[in-house]
């Protein structure tokens, strides 16, 4: 590559590739995409005069069918955020005090959140390095006789892969909750994400591909876990909500007395957005291969590893890895820095490992009066316990996800990057 001005990044005096003002920058100009639109407004003050604002409505009972369609479960519940689906799905397997449940170590707190409010002990375990999905070897060392759950995470919209973790569950008995958060119309050979394991469960959060801008759901083909998940946290909902079995029909419609239920309206709104999501996910797995690809020629960068038979879906993040030994020793936080400095919104992983948390790192006596699964004999973790993930992490490097990109768009990420690797010498040089 010639030493023109122009080829150099900004950091080295050149042109960023971005040109950035205060008032208007013009990086988002690459992306045309409206979350929402008239039609999820309609639905919405449709919905507001029909007074249809609680409980399992109309609209609510077809979105779940619809679901169910799309998942290919037997039951889907609608709640009302994704850690209300993750709870509900940990105590409709039973989760309880004294148990233990493996979850990554690198995924959102709220992964693992509800199985502590119910009294379980959280294991963490490694994720694959290349991937970045939890790693089933590591999963199967972590197993004693008191792991009541295995919590594995589709993070970013990339797949775990299935095949090992369902291979685990099958000789152990032990039961697989997918969080989907990040992956919805996400498939592993064939099969959707979510009816792989024992239970699915999903965030409609705002920002989610799916929004009902506070929603979750949870799926599954498991009748017992179906009417726990009902009994805790559908309170009152008699409309849509059909127990199968007799086994806690005389706790109906109170249940626990507990109240998970899915706000209608955000629900009619994520019926729209649905619709959209085979469209969505189309445009989104386009721009990024197109960068994947682009990045093959380019020293220091390479796309993050997907599973024989996996097809992400969600793309709620767009990782690839640095590789600092091939760009002259330029770190991956000077990678990113001056990545910026051309305008394109790259960053670290905004997620940290969560053996890293004071709460489970060092204990927190949950409950109080040293009670709780985070104090008394919990050992808490340390830096060092989970190498791997721990290495991983500093070398993920999220670019922008494009949801409805601009013809050029994927070439001037690749611009940006090229000018970054192809100069790192110099600026390491400029460093030193």
């Amino acid at each position: 590559m010639d030493n023109k001005k122009s080829d150099r990044p900004a950091v080295l005096g050149g042109a960023p590739v971005f040109i950035q003002t205060v008032q208007e920058p013009q990086f988002p100009k690459l992306d045309k995409w409206k979350q929402m639109t008239e039609e999820e407004a309609q639905v919405a003050y449709d919905m507001t005069l029909r007074n249809e604002l609680s409980g399992g409505t109309p609209v609510v009972r077809e979105f779940e069918r619809q679901w169910r369609e799309m998942i290919g479960t037997k039951y889907a519940i609608t709640v009302m955020n994704g850690t209300a689906s993750l709870f509900s799905a940990y105590f409709g397997l039973g989760v309880g005090p004294g148990d233990e449940v493996i979850c990554p170590t690198y995924t959102w707190i709220c992964t693992i959140a509800p199985a502590i409010i119910l009294g379980a002990k959280p294991v963490f375990c490694e994720s694959d390095p290349e991937s970045a999905m939890v790693d089933p070897a590591d999963i199967r060392k972590r197993i004693t006789s008191k792991t009541s759950a295995i919590v594995v995470v589709h993070l970013w919209g990339n797949v775990c892969d299935m095949d090992p973790i369902m291979e685990i569950s099958k000789e152990t008995g032990i039961p697989v909750i997918e969080d989907c958060s990040h992956a919805h119309g996400a498939m592993y050979k064939g099969r959707p994400c979510g009816s792989i394991g024992h239970v699915g469960c999903w965030s409609l959060q705002g920002s989610k591909p799916v929004s009902a801008g506070e929603g979750g759901v949870i799926a599954t083909n498991d009748t017992e876990v179906f009417e726990r998940a009902c009994l805790i946290g559908q309170v009152n909902r008699i409309m849509g909500m059909d127990l199968v079995t007799e086994k806690y029909a005389k706790y109906q419609p109170l249940g626990t007395g507990m109240k998970f239920r899915a706000n209608p309206v955000g629900i009619g709104i994520a019926q729209v957005q649905l619709r959209k999501l085979k469209e969505l996910n189309d445009r989104r797995r386009k721009y990024i291969e197109e960068v994947e690809d682009g990045l093959e020629d380019i020293p220091g960068v390479k796309r993050i590893k997907v599973y024989d038979g996996a097809v992400r879906g969600g793309f709620y993040g767009f990782p690839i890895i640095h590789i600092p030994e091939e760009n002259n020793g330029l770190s991956t936080q000077e990678f990113v820095n001056a990545l910026q400095k051309e305008g394109l919104p790259a960053h670290l992983s905004g997620y940290p490992l969560l053996h890293r948390l004071p709460i489970f790192a060092e204990g927190f006596d949950l409950f109080t009066k040293n009670r709780g699964p985070l104090c008394g004999d919990y050992q808490g973790y340390k830096e060092g316990d989970f190498p791997k993930t721990e290495e991983m992490i500093k070398h993920l490097v999220f670019l922008p996800v494009l949801s409805d990109p601009v013809p050029e768009a994927s070439e001037l990420v690749l611009e940006a990057i090229r000018k970054v690797a192809y100069n790192a010498s110099e600026l390491v040089q400029q460093q030193a």
